[in-house]
């Protein structure tokens, strides 16, 4: 463990602090308001249990016609996407800190004590390896490269095979950073984009590690260290060529993926990420207010403020709808075009945080309870 970890540690032990001593006059969760134009109806199709998350995100990763779902005791799960039947579930030799990555021939997954796991699609564990440091972003397994984030900053690329480490990217340290997931998304077969620690962005080749290209989303600001910690850790989003991201205590942000050239940016502080639409751009900020950019510009086109410190979690941007979840398990559907809710449902009583996945006209949302539920809404 190198020594800037201690005070990744204290940043996230003092935001959540203060967050704690705040929370019983300023953090009081807002009423559930009345669906008035429920013009969707969302019928519950079936449901599992592949265990708590604990205090980490686990976000299930969807590959053909299964899903891969992981949780904090360490168990690992192939679903089938269809039915929620299980085809297999195995424990890892320990506790998990971060979501599964696949591309549905590998799973791979990673712990607080620096090691990741691998499994093929029948469950048999064929590799294990050291990365040195606690993992708490899902791998990306892409192109024969299993890419493991480590919480110091350190991207490494192991092949999926064998685990056989191939290249190793450092990043700089900085003086505080969120104790976050920071996920990685693909914007090509050999390349992917992720937000870094400072405000920035960028985009990492698959195949040598190596940064394409970096641009600052957002500046740090104010006096304590604190005050000035900006870190890109939601994940970015992608729409052909367009690519936005925004920055906890930053801005908001949408650009060219192929160059980083940002078109629009707005002061926004966010750490649940965004989701596009081909008009709009969607992000919750800290207070859970929920507002919807026209993409091309930035230009503000509504605010929902009804969901006031319920702790919603990524959004997604499906057909008329934007859908997300919050700390007490609700899932809420809001329209697109008004931001008016129009319809909500109940997944289980603890936390959502991950975006719900499309998969075969589904919707699956996975809680930190450790429920697995797919919905059809109509």
């Amino acid at each position: 463990m190198t020594k800037s970890l201690p005070k990744l540690a204290c940043a996230f032990l003092v935001i959540s602090f203060l967050a704690s001593c705040s929370s019983a006059k300023k953090r009081e969760p807002a009423s559930l308001t009345k669906v008035d134009d429920k013009t969707i109806s969302v019928a519950s199709v079936w449901s599992s249990s592949v265990g708590k998350s604990e205090t980490f995100v686990m976000r299930p990763v969807l590959a053909g016609d299964y899903l891969y779902t992981s949780s904090g005791n360490g168990t690992v799960s192939k679903i089938e996407v269809l039915t929620g039947k299980a085809v297999w579930q195995v424990k890892a030799p320990s506790d998990i800190s971060s979501g599964p990555g696949s591309d549905g021939n590998v799973v791979v997954v990673g712990s607080t004590k620096g090691l990741v796991f691998a499994y093929d699609s029948t469950g048999q564990k064929i590799w294990e390896e050291k990365v040195g440091s606690e993992v708490l972003t899902e791998p990306l397994v892409l192109g024969g490269v299993a890419v493991i984030r480590t919480i110091d900053n350190r991207f490494i690329g192991l092949d999926a095979k064998t685990g056989k480490r191939r290249w190793s990217y450092v990043r700089p340290q900085i003086a505080l950073a969120l104790r976050n997931s920071f996920p990685m998304v693909p914007v090509a077969a050999d390349a992917f984009v992720t937000g870094f620690s400072g405000g920035k962005i960028g985009v990492i080749g698959l195949s040598s590690g190596s940064l394409l290209w970096e641009t600052s989303l957002s500046y740090p600001k104010g006096y304590s260290e604190i005050e000035r910690m900006t870190d890109v850790s939601a994940r970015p989003t992608l729409l052909g060529r367009r690519l936005c991201a925004v920055a906890f205590q930053g801005r908001i942000a949408c650009g060219d993926v192929s160059s980083g050239n940002l078109t629009w940016t707005k002061d926004f502080s966010s750490h649940t990420g965004t989701t596009q639409s081909q008009d709009f751009v969607f992000a919750a900020d800290e207070k859970s207010h929920v507002v919807a950019y026209r993409a091309a510009d930035g230009v503000e086109i509504w605010r929902n403020e009804t969901m006031t410190w319920r702790d919603v979690g990524e959004p997604l941007a499906v057909g008329r709808m934007v859908v997300m979840g919050d700390k007490q398990g609700y899932l809420h559907f809001l329209d697109q075009n008004s931001g008016q809710a129009i319809s909500r449902v109940r997944v289980d009583s603890s936390g959502i945080s991950a975006a719900p996945i499309v998969a075969n006209g589904l919707l699956i949302i996975q809680t930190r309870g450790g429920t697995l539920s797919a919905y059809r809404p109509n």
